[in-house]
């Protein structure tokens, strides 16, 4: 017997314990591949929101498939998260008071991560079994672990080989902090609130032209003054040169296209060596590109002539070095103006600080020629984005891609399989041992110091995981993959660079779909984040709801590829819903309802039960579809529109004076069909919630909690012939459901019986439920008529399937009171809508406000107007 009570703490833990030591999760070695690669978190993540998210639909999928009798695998797995990892293990040693990195070496302090990995690098697998997601644990493999490892060398040289790997001096997102280049994924922008200086440059041989900036400590390594070509204002100045002041070199006065006439003073400072926008400019130009700032972000005068006051700046910090220069540009009066300027300044997104682009040698893949096969893999069709609409996306980046640079200056990671001779000989090979055959005996080399950026080895995540570079079965038989399921703000950083290695290594592109999903934000819309206080961890609503609800609450809510507003009470609606299921499982379970293995379908003859039957072929055809068109959303809203209000509220309801009444024909016939749509439910609902529809499926007796796993997705034999006597059935729920809405809005007590006049077009259909209509209406016996509403004084109209039905009220509700209170609610309705719309009336507001702000205010106004027309609808249903 289930317990009264539902507790998913009582048993989730253990089911997926069973399912794991079962081995149900991994390929059945039967049936059409189907393949899913998570997208690895980071080694040193905890599950957050997103990742619930993105795991919880890929698990609804491959479960789905699964249960199809596809031969399903889902490769788990962690990255090695380069920067991410080391700064833990550094800030440890720190808060340890040990020896840092530095100081310990780079071999001692690889030991000191590996250490920290093995012991703690377990915790997000973990959490996803809480979530109860279905990976093949396993095969769970790390970007680092030495298959992987023997990949990523593979591929480096393999592209090195083909000069599609290189060295290069250019710019790059250099963090001071942690000393590395860094990814653009890495950088988020701050608004900072700073200056605008507005510095006189002295023209050569007579004038002089002003530059607006934002960093005055960088003009040291300025090489030139830009205009507009097309600037009237310093037409006469194009080709002759300034005084750069305090250092007194000659820069000339170039026309370019990127100064903007209408911003600053329309002439701008161009410093290659510090700046993306003037490196393009300075490579347009062939202009000197000396770097005035080192790697800690402090002056360096290596590159420039330096005396007087510039050599004094040698060795300070940027910041620092910035206030003296200001300070010196004004004691020469060369300082005109200094506006306050609010503006977007990147920060490395792990070390907080300002990041500067710094010119450095480093490793970089031509990414331009390595994008040509995934552009036209997509251009296609063979490789498919959902929505279709995110490809535009992918298009805009690959068609403008720059050169990737692979490398990082840190320790822990892949390290680069190049050797360094003295005389500047670079040799990449598979090992040092062929780098030394490859230089001769008796030259010394030394290991290329950097490592691999994590997106490398994560590019070769869909064929990595599967064996590459050894072709084995398993990678034979699963790549490509079949579903990619990931956020749209890395379609450039992973998606495209695993289309770009699945191309160059295997032929072929890793996946044929690509379906992109939002972004889980709050219940306002506001990007969730510590500093505002609205994060929701994943693991405290599963501890709070329970793993379904959560699971179902993101699947329904996971429109195509629409941001999430998540709120609790969406939680706690989807938890009342797994409750019910409970709760219906067990009124059927009391009343003498079991699986019937020998029940049979064609059987069932009574309308009831063809009705159900029907409703849930429907269901099942409308779940399949969905899930088949990545429509999460709908398939959630389906079955839980299904379970909910036709199984266990409408069905049940139905049928209770059959199972209270006398054994029979009529109750088999109803347990039969009972018992068949529950087992059915249960499968139907398994692929979004595992652990309850797993435990009822065992309690019940329909089969062992592993079973479900890999029992067959319902299908929909549907009926030979139409039956139309189940439009009776939906006539009825449509009656009864106009006439509550009304007593609702009318304030009729729920005790109350009331009479009930029916117009003659639903004598037919009302007759023959007559029973159920008056306990489900709480309405007397209906009179038939012509007209409902004629003579029958005041009064409410309900009308469904076009039946009117009039309800006389006289002596049941004070119908003067409820005209007054029902007047007094539209007055406040009227004036929360006249407020709103005065709001987003207001340019100003609009301007302002938050996107997060404006959509609540519409959704007030909206909300507003619909309560409005209910209650004018209420008004007019009270007649004399």
């Amino acid at each position: 017997m289930l317990d009264k009570n539902f507790d998913p703490a009582g048993f989730e833990a253990r089911l997926y314990d069973h399912w794991e030591a079962a081995g149900v999760f991994g390929p059945s070695g039967e049936g059409a591949p189907y393949t899913v690669v998570i997208p690895p978190p980071n080694v040193t993540g905890s599950l957050h929101i997103g990742h619930a998210l993105n795991n919880t639909l890929q698990d609804v999928l491959v479960r789905f498939r699964r249960m199809q009798g596809r031969d399903a695998l889902w490769m788990p797995g962690t990255d090695h998260a380069g920067i991410a990892t080391q700064m833990v293990v550094e800030r440890q040693l720190a808060q340890a008071k040990q020896p840092g990195r530095r100081e310990l070496g780079r071999e001692a302090f690889l030991e000191r991560v590996w250490a920290w990995k093995e012991e703690s690098g377990g915790t997000i697998s973990r959490q996803l079994r809480r979530l109860g997601s279905s990976l093949d644990w396993p095969r769970e493999r790390f970007t680092m672990d030495a298959g992987l490892s023997q990949a990523v060398v593979e591929v480096f040289v393999r592209l090195h080989k083909a000069g599609l790997i290189y060295q290069d001096k250019r710019l790059v997102n250099w963090d001071p902090v942690f000393q590395t280049a860094i990814s653009d994924l890495e950088v988020e922008s701050r608004e900072v609130k700073g200056s605008l200086w507005h510095i006189r440059y002295p023209v050569e041989g007579g004038g002089e032209i002003v530059v607006a900036t934002t960093r005055p400590e960088t003009m040291l390594g300025d090489t030139a003054v830009a205009v507009h070509p097309e600037d009237e204002r310093f037409a006469g100045l194009v080709g002759r040169h300034v005084v750069l002041p305090l250092t007194g070199r000659r820069i000339p006065i170039i026309a370019d296209e990127y100064s903007d006439p209408e911003k600053g003073t329309g002439a701008v400072k161009i410093t290659p060596a510090h700046d993306f926008n003037d490196f393009e400019v300075g490579r347009r130009h062939g202009l000197a590109m000396p770097s005035v700032l080192d790697a800690e972000a402090r002056v360096t005068l290596a590159e420039i002539e330096a005396e007087g006051f510039v050599a004094t700046l040698a060795g300070l910090d940027r910041f620092a070095a910035r206030k003296l220069i200001v300070a010196e540009l004004e004691r020469l009066e060369m300082l005109v103006a200094v506006e306050p300027h609010t503006h977007q300044v990147p920060h490395g997104d792990r070390s907080g600080v300002p990041i500067e682009p710094r010119m450095t040698v480093q490793w970089y893949c031509n990414a331009a020629e390595l994008a040509k096969k995934p552009i036209e893999s997509v251009e296609s069709g063979r490789v498919k984005f959902e929505p279709d609409n995110w490809k535009n996306l992918f298009f805009s980046w690959m068609r403008d891609i720059q050169p990737w640079c692979i490398s990082r200056q840190l320790w822990w990671g892949h390290q680069i399989p190049a050797w360094h001779a003295a005389d500047g000989r670079v040799f990449v090979e598979r090992s040092e041992a062929e780098a030394q055959a490859a230089a001769g005996e008796g030259v010394v080399l030394t290991r290329d110091a950097d490592v691999l950026d994590t997106w490398f080895s994560s590019a070769l995540w869909p064929f990595s995981t599967l064996g590459w570079p050894e072709q084995t079965p398993l990678l034979e038989k699963h790549y490509p993959t079949d579903v990619l399921v990931t956020g749209f703000d890395i379609i450039f950083f992973w998606v495209a660079r695993m289309m770009m290695m699945g191309e160059f290594c295997m032929g072929r592109e890793p996946f044929s779909t690509v379906v992109i999903h939002g972004l889980v934000r709050d219940e306002k819309g506001a990007k969730m984040s510590k500093s505002k206080g609205n994060v929701m961890d994943p693991l405290e609503l599963i501890d709070a709801y329970g793993a379904d609800a959560v699971r179902f609450t993101l699947c329904a809510l996971a429109s195509p590829g629409r941001d999430i507003k998540l709120s609790k009470q969406r939680m706690e609606g989807y938890r009342a819903f797994v409750t019910k299921l409970w709760n219906a499982a067990r009124f059927l379970e009391t009343n003498g309802i079991a699986p019937n293995p020998g029940w049979k379908r064609e059987e069932a003859t009574g309308v009831l039960a063809r009705w159900l039957l029907e409703k849930t072929d429907a269901v099942v055809c409308e779940a399949t579809t969905a899930l088949e068109g990545f429509r999460f959303d709908d398939y959630a809203n389906a079955v839980h529109g299904f379970t909910w209000g036709v199984f266990c509220d409408w069905f049940i309801e139905l049928a209770k004076p059959v199972l209270n009444g006398e054994d029979g024909a009529e109750k088999a016939e109803i347990q039969g069909v009972a018992q068949h749509v529950l087992g059915v439910v249960l499968r139907l609902l398994h692929p979004v919630m595992p652990f309850v529809t797993a435990e009822l499926h065992s309690q019940l007796g329909y089969g062992d909690a592993v079973e479900i796993v890999t029992c067959d997705f319902p299908t929909a034999p549907g009926f030979a012939a139409e039956d139309v006597r189940l439009a009776d059935i939906d006539t009825l729920i449509a009656a009864v459901t106009a006439i509550r809405s009304v007593r609702a809005a009318m304030n009729v007590p729920p005790s109350s019986v009331v009479p009930l006049r029916v117009a003659l077009a639903g004598q037919g259909a009302l007759s023959a439920f007559l029973p159920q209509l008056l306990r489900l209406a709480r309405v007397e016996a209906p009179v038939f008529v012509e007209n409902a509403a004629a003579d029958a004084g005041p009064g409410a109209m309900a009308v469904a399937q076009g039946i009117e039905m009039f309800m006389p009220l006289a002596g049941v509700i004070d119908l003067a009171a409820e005209a007054v209170r029902l007047k007094k609610e539209r007055q406040k309705a009227e004036e929360q809508a006249r407020q709103a719309e005065v709001k987003l009336a207001n340019p100003d507001f609009v301007a302002r406000a938050k996107e997060e702000v404006i959509q609540e205010m519409s959704s007030r106004l909206s909300d507003a107007r619909a309560l409005i027309d209910k209650l004018d609808r209420a008004l007019g249903n009270i007649s004399a």
